[in-house]
């Protein structure tokens, strides 16, 4: 017995070490990380505080009478949120300046050095949601489950794929060579073009901001962001986390411009010969100005313009399946009061299962309540937030009424909303549309509101059709059990991003975002986001010492000093060539033939 006890008391030291010296193991890691996050503090806005209540603007509008200022203020309630005075041509010129002064030493640092700003960034992040959130729901009059989905979450994400996988997309990748050159080795390098532009939508104002920071600074660029007018006031908060981290880590913050400015000066910028790249993100209209304008100096541009969107629903689905799918669809279509660029537009859904869903959605559209965060409390949650202006109402109100002039049928909603706390605020009642066919105004057209509109397709073919019937192309989704024909809408419905049996999670992993037709080229995100701020460098170099190219004596220039028929030698020669490296054996044979001049 006693012999046992000292067994124990043996082992219970031996376990007590090994977990001491372990301790210390990872306390020495942890500490001696190069890339560890450094802690750092950024001031957040006043109104953000419990309490805060700002002036309600009579008229609210962003333009200042008899002035340039901005007009800032939170569109669920119309409270100022302060004036902002916009950049003027000379200060772009000024900010460009100090980006591209500062990009040279930028573009000499290490991944790990800009991984570690990027740690540095996400820390913050996770550690202030609620602020940034708030600061976010003011400006653009979402709700906080909103912004936590759609400016939060997904922000986290591209720090956290881009700190795992950025360096590892941009590394030299080989490419393979031929018969001809095998005595090269080829690769692919990428390189930093230098000062990019992003201009950015005011819908998610903290993510379409800070998301193309993050890909340009990882691929050693400076960038100078146009944050929208409708949301000015976040853009300095916003980024300042940016560049406060950039500070903290020892690193000078100029390669970070934020501006805001009205339309007849962002010219200036997209035109400017010293921007590289434009990454843009809004309306059709304004995408023919900005790529017009950036063709002065041939600067590309990558283009996103939004989307008709198209979910199709199988009627297939189990009963489990059938509310899980409603419940997505519900969440789809409202995020962000439907002001989502890849939000639900249209549901297509087919006849077995066409009406069940009008009978479930109906009711929920019922009973969503519009609402602010600042008068919001666990009693009473917000659904649905405020729209950025009231600028489309009457538009979408008579698109809604010219649908169900032609058979269309409203089950709830339709119109604007004046909210009896906030008068002021900018809200559109959540609205259920079904019945709606292609050749009706409303399918073919982007709603950006919160407007659940419903299609009944007769067969997977028919659904298909639907979904490729308006001009745009952006995203899809898709729900059903059976494969095969799951497959299919992946393979013919035209978008740039399918989802199946979910909503818009594309970009959850980091997929290239972009779309085809109406809604714009090129591709954020991702590999190729990343890649496409870069200057993709093609090298060939000697594979062994001593071989290189070398021109044959017949072709070498001028061939008139090789004697009579030099002409007709060098170019036997030059056909041999070709035979050699890229006929069949037998044109291989002709091809050494006409090379030894037989």
């Amino acid at each position: 017995m006693e012999r046992l006890q000292e067994l124990d008391l043996a082992q219970i030291f031996v376990a007590y070490g090994v977990g001491v010296v372990t301790l210390l193991v990872l306390y020495y890691l942890v500490k001696s990380d190069p890339e560890k996050a450094v802690p750092y503090n950024v001031t957040a806005p006043e109104q953000v505080k419990s309490g805060w209540k700002g002036e309600i603007l009579k008229e609210p509008s962003l333009k200042v009478s008899g002035s340039s200022l901005v007009q800032c203020y939170c569109p669920a309630t119309g409270e100022s949120l302060g004036r902002v005075n916009p950049s003027t041509t000379d200060g772009i010129d000024r900010a460009i300046a100090k980006a591209k002064e500062a990009q040279v030493q930028w573009a000499k640092t290490t991944f790990a050095e800009r991984r570690k700003v990027l740690k540095t960034m996400l820390k913050f992040v996770l550690e202030n949601q609620e602020t940034i959130a708030r600061v976010a729901c003011l400006d653009s009059g979402k709700t906080m489950v909103d912004a936590s989905l759609g400016e939060i979450l997904v922000t986290a994400e591209k720090l956290k794929w881009t700190i795992d996988h950025g360096e590892d997309s941009l590394k030299p990748e080989s490419r393979p060579t031929n018969f001809l050159m095998m005595y090269k080795k080829n690769e692919v390098i990428w390189q930093p073009l230098g000062v990019v532009a992003a201009l950015v939508s005011w819908n998610y104002p903290f993510h379409n901001l800070v998301s193309p920071i993050i890909a340009s600074i990882f691929a050693g660029n400076a960038i100078i962001v146009k944050g929208s007018e409708a949301t000015a006031w976040s853009s300095a908060y916003f980024t300042s986390i940016v560049t406060s981290a950039l500070v903290a880590c020892g690193h000078s913050p100029d390669i970070v411009q934020s501006v805001v400015c009205w339309p007849n000066v962002a010219e200036h910028l997209t035109s400017h010969p010293d921007i590289a790249h434009i990454t843009f993100i809004g309306s059709r209209p304004v995408a023919h100005h900005v790529c017009a304008s950036a063709a002065k100096s041939l600067t590309p541009v990558c283009v996103e313009l939004g989307g008709k969107d198209p979910a199709i629903v199988f009627d297939d689905l189990s009963n489990s399946e059938f509310h899980r799918v409603a419940s997505i669809l519900m969440r789809g279509t409202f995020q962000s009061a439907g002001q989502n660029c890849i939000g639900i537009e249209r549901v297509i859904a087919l006849p077995n299962i066409y009406d069940r869903l009008v009978a479930q959605i109906e009711p929920l559209v019922s009973s969503l309540r519009p609402g602010s965060i600042l008068h919001a409390s666990p009693s009473t949650p917000i659904d649905v937030g405020a729209s950025i202006s009231p600028a489309s109402f009457n538009n979408l109100e008579s698109l809604i009424q010219d649908a169900v002039s032609h058979g269309a049928r409203l089950l709830a909603g339709g119109k604007r909303y004046t909210h009896p706390e906030f008068p002021q605020g900018h809200y559109f009642t959540p609205t259920l549309i079904v019945d709606v066919t292609p050749d009706m105004k409303i399918a073919q057209t982007e709603l950006f509101a919160p407007v659940f509109l419903m299609m009944r397709a007769t067969s997977v073919t028919h659904a298909i059709a639907l979904a490729n019937s308006t001009p745009f192309a952006l995203g899809a989704s898709v729900y059903g059990a059976h494969k095969p024909s799951l497959e299919r809408v992946v393979r013919e419905v035209q978008a740039g991003m399918v989802a199946v049996n979910d909503f818009a999670v594309t970009y959850m992993v980091q997929l290239p975002f972009g779309g085809v037709k109406g809604s714009g080229y090129g591709r954020f995100a991702g590999k190729e986001g990343l890649r496409g701020v870069c200057n993709q460098k093609a090298v060939t170099r000697d594979r062994w010492p001593g071989v290189k190219t070398s021109i044959p004596g017949p072709m070498d220039l001028p061939l008139a000093r090789n004697g009579e028929g030099a002409g007709q030698r060098a170019w036997k020669m030059a056909m041999g060539v070709v035979w050699v490296g890229y006929g069949d054996w037998v044109g291989k044979v002709r091809g050494i033939k006409g090379l030894i001049g037989l």
